[in-house]
């Protein structure tokens, strides 16, 4: 963490009071910066963490993300998937063969289009999913936990306005 941030300060400090004293944009700006860093942070520091206490054979992030967008839209076409991810559909394609081969995925012909192929997850895959996620969120209400109440309340509140900024994003 120390390689993004400013000996003594911590990310939460780090270039907030340079761009409180910025204009407008400048500000905005470096905030998005300043909070991107720390997302990048909390994401690699929540992979590590989840994955020594993992005991499966962890996935690379991409078959991951696939496999989440699967679970949570059953029937969407290697298409869909690609544009949601923002991935080349052959990357996709890949993709899928190897969920596939795991027994984490299922891949079926459309009834429409007998060309189109509709993926969905295993039942194997969501509790995969499921058993990742609820160790991922222990680990980080262990965390939570000896943070102060005061850090604890803004992480809370933080959690929409990230939604809304990830939507603001989407729209531009």
């Amino acid at each position: 963490m120390n390689d993004i941030v400013r000996p003594g300060r911590g990310v939460a400090d780090a270039g907030l009071d340079q761009a409180a004293g910025a204009g407008g944009e400048q500000a905005a700006t470096a905030t998005a910066a300043e909070l991107f860093a720390a997302i990048s942070v909390i994401r690699r520091a929540a992979r590590r963490a989840t994955r020594q206490a993992w005991t499966q054979q962890p996935l690379a992030p991409a078959q991951s993300e696939l496999l989440r967008l699967a679970a949570a839209r059953p029937g969407m076409t290697v298409a869909d998937a690609a544009q949601e991810l923002r991935l080349a559909p052959n990357t996709v394609s890949t993709l899928v063969g190897r969920l596939t081969q795991a027994g984490l995925l299922t891949r079926e012909k459309s009834a429409r289009d007998g060309r189109t192929v509709l993926l969905s997850a295993t039942d194997k895959a969501r509790r995969r999913l499921a058993e990742f996620r609820d160790l991922r969120a222990e680990l980080a209400g262990r965390a939570l936990e000896r943070m102060t109440a005061a850090d604890r309340q803004v992480l809370a509140a933080a959690g929409p306005t990230l939604l809304r900024l990830a939507e603001r994003m989407e729209a531009s």
